[in-house]
Order: structure tokens, then C-alpha cells, then sequence
């Protein structure tokens, strides 16, 4: 019988621990990784009857080629990340960036494995252009190609969240580097 209470009171002592760690504003993974709790808030979007623009005078503004910074401190990473804060880092270019149109979103159909911190997946194998895990296929956005070279195709944990602002994206969120991308499902 006290050999049951001791093997109690052991799995109390370690199970504290995480429960705790689901209070609060910064959760961590099992393996002490911080994991949003949701995705990001929709950009900030113009009034909705903005004054006219003039026409252009001389030349339009193409997009720009060159990928922006994002390593906003010192230590940060020099990709789209998010803080503990909850604060996503370069997803503030809004619904209208060229670089996320597509003119057939959705055409592989809606991903519906589960979004958020609660559903966390381990990359089973692929590369940017195609990736699965459990049954499920995506691709990265090839703007993003960058921000995911360091990415373990066929071990890191990710985290899918619905992308607000680019209809047809998902953003997918790498546990171990805590930078994320857009990526598109393809069945």
C-alpha cells in the first residue's frame, strides 16, 4: 500500500509542473518550446472608403524583390517568428501582398487536421516544395522559401494556423526555431 502512495505522490510532483505551464500568456511545448496560442490578428486594414488616390505621375512602384528584416532584436531570428507576447512578426503586409495571391485558393480543398497549440505535428518527410505529415501534404510559399532552410523535414514539430489576411495560405509554425511560413494544402 505505501508503495502506491509513493508511486502517487511521484506522479503528482511531476505532473504539477505541466499543468502549470497552460496558465498564462507563454505556453511551452512538452520539450519546453513556446507554442502560440492562436495565430495572428488580421493586418490593419485602410478605412473602408479611403480618399481616392491620384493616378500616377511618372511610374508605378513594382513590389519589392528583396525579402524585408525581420530580426527585430538582438538573438531574433532573421525570419517571420513570434514573440512570447503572442506578436507575429512580418505578418503585417495585409490581404492585398502579391507575393500570397493565388487565383484558385483553396483548389486541393480545406486542410482539417487541427489548428492551434493543442495539435501539434511532427514532419514525417518532403522538402519546401512538398511536405506531409500524417496523411496530410503542403507546400511552402515560394516567397518563403528562405525563411525555412533550416527546417528538419522529416523530424522538426510544426503547428498549422489559419492565415487571416491570405486566403488559400496557412501559416505553419516551427516548434524548434519559433519561425513560421506560408504554406498552401494540397490534400
Amino acid at each position: 500500500m505505501r508503495k502506491r502512495f509513493g508511486y502517487l505522490a511521484v506522479f503528482l510532483f511531476l505532473a504539477v509542473p505541466l499543468f502549470a505551464q497552460r496558465e498564462g500568456g507563454a505556453h511551452p511545448s512538452p520539450g519546453g518550446r513556446y507554442i502560440p496560442e492562436h495565430g495572428p490578428a488580421p493586418a490593419v486594414r485602410p478605412e473602408e472608403h479611403p480618399m481616392p488616390h491620384p493616378a500616377p505621375q511618372h511610374e508605378e512602384h513594382p513590389a519589392p524583390t528583396q525579402h524585408p528584416s525581420f530580426r527585430d532584436q538582438s538573438g531574433h531570428p532573421e525570419a517571420p517568428h513570434v514573440h512570447p507576447d503572442g506578436k507575429w512578426v512580418g505578418h503585417e503586409t495585409g490581404p492585398n501582398d502579391v507575393h500570397y495571391h493565388l487565383d484558385h485558393p483553396w483548389e486541393h480543398g480545406h486542410f482539417t487536421g487541427g489548428f492551434g497549440r493543442d495539435h501539434v505535428w511532427r514532419l514525417q518527410g518532403g522538402n519546401r516544395e512538398r511536405f506531409w505529415f500524417s496523411g496530410f501534404y503542403f507546400s511552402v510559399a515560394p516567397w518563403d522559401y528562405a525563411y525555412c532552410d533550416g527546417w528538419l523535414w522529416d523530424s522538426d514539430d510544426i503547428v498549422v494556423y489559419e492565415d487571416p489576411d491570405h486566403v488559400g495560405w496557412y501559416l505553419a509554425y516551427n516548434v524548434r526555431l519559433g519561425t513560421y511560413v506560408h504554406v498552401m494544402f494540397l490534400g
